[in-house]
């Protein structure tokens, strides 16, 4: 199988991630939960993770690191613990699902809602942006990468918004950390949330949010920590008043050795190599009669993504036949951003997805080509 669907997770991983997991289960005990070998081994370890997302996101602190296990787990935090009824919260047509239905349940809570909208190329203006922001303004949340679109957001005019106008500062970033360098300090952003099984090359059920130190996020939910054990009340500080339970610890083993893995070989390398191969098949593919490609390729940064579409035909035939005719695998249909898809005018087709890694290979993006030349031609 040629694997083309990266944005949804990364199925190839470093083989230092694949023994740091199965070492970990081998050996690891419960963090924070006893004073054995064990148990220190384990707390030193997810400390450590700690340590390398602080420096890859250029945080105050590593207690502003919290696990969790994925990006929507973390945006459900972040906006069920900061919005409240009567607030009002901005974000764009561009999101994902896990922060679009969390904002539909607090806005039947009681919440307002505005949505500022997309072009038909899938990109969103600072400008219009601020024009949403009001004088009760709770909150702005966007996303810095498109899922569908792979159009890439520029977080500085927005934090600066954000700022500017006394608001806080949401950031998904599923698909751009490990990817692209955030810098939450010099872009403002009061909380980031990401997943650990896409660009940061993780295991699957890795994840996590910065919170900007002196923020309160109210818990999603609250039980055992390993300290205060007779207070009726869940611990306040950070990471703690975040991180109810027994964490991932062998999953965060791995995400440990990915982020290695990334330090060593550099994420703008990783990134240069997956736009060089994103251009490769969209320069590849963009002619091709009846071929239609969605979103703004005038960007020189870009997310690892092309979405398109292949005359009238279903976005999920298109995908079934490159799976079972070229053992390409790709992904069709909604991509959980139904708002992008009305932007686009694809809701009842859908798209096909091709996302890219870096372990991806000149020869297979352009068999990827090849195929989509000869569905169309057929």
């Amino acid at each position: 199988m040629i694997y083309m669907d990266n944005a949804a997770t990364t199925m190839q991983k470093p083989k230092e991630v694949l023994d740091a997991v199965l070492n970990a289960m081998s050996s690891m005990g419960n963090a924070g939960r006893g004073a054995n070998e064990a148990s220190l081994s384990a707390s030193r370890i997810i400390y450590d993770t700690r340590e390398k997302l602080c420096t890859l996101f250029h945080a105050e602190d590593p207690r502003q690191i919290v696990f969790t296990a994925n990006s929507t787990e973390s945006l459900n935090v972040a906006l069920k613990g900061l919005l409240n009824p009567g607030d009002h919260v901005v974000t764009t047509m561009l999101e994902h699902n896990s922060v679009l239905r969390p904002l539909y349940e607090l806005e039947e809570q009681g919440t307002e809602l505005t949505i500022v909208k997309s072009s038909s190329l899938g990109t969103v203006e600072p400008e219009d942006i601020e024009a949403a922001v009001r004088p009760d303004t709770k909150l702005i949340v966007i996303t810095n990468g498109s899922n569908l679109t792979g159009n890439y957001i520029d977080l500085k005019p927005i934090g600066d918004i954000a700022r500017k106008h006394n608001v806080l500062f949401v950031v998904d970033a599923s698909q751009t950390a490990g990817v692209f360098p955030i810098d939450v300090q010099e872009m403002k952003i009061d909380v980031l949330c990401f997943t650990g099984h896409k660009g940061l090359l993780g295991p699957q059920g890795t994840g996590g949010m910065y919170v900007r130190e002196g923020l309160a996020v109210r818990p999603l939910k609250s039980g055992g920590s390993g300290v205060r054990t007779f207070s009726r009340t869940h611990p306040a500080e950070m990471p703690t008043a975040l991180e109810a339970g027994t964490l991932n610890g062998h999953g965060i083993a791995g995400l440990n050795a990915a982020l290695a893995y990334l330090e060593k070989e550099g994420i703008d390398n990783i990134r240069r190599r997956e736009q060089e191969l994103t251009r490769r098949f969209y320069d590849g593919v963009k002619d091709i009669p009846d071929v239609k490609v969605y979103g703004d390729y005038s960007a020189k940064e870009r997310c690892a993504i092309v979405a398109l579409n292949i005359g009238d035909y279903d976005s999920s035939e298109v995908s079934d036949e490159l799976l079972t005719t070229y053992g390409i695998s790709t992904r069709p249909g909604g991509h959980c951003a139904p708002l992008m898809h009305e932007a686009l005018g694809t809701v009842e087709q859908g798209a096909v997805r091709f996302s890219f890694s870096h372990y991806n290979t000149d020869e297979e993006v352009d068999t990827a080509i090849a195929a989509i030349r000869e569905l169309a031609a057929d």
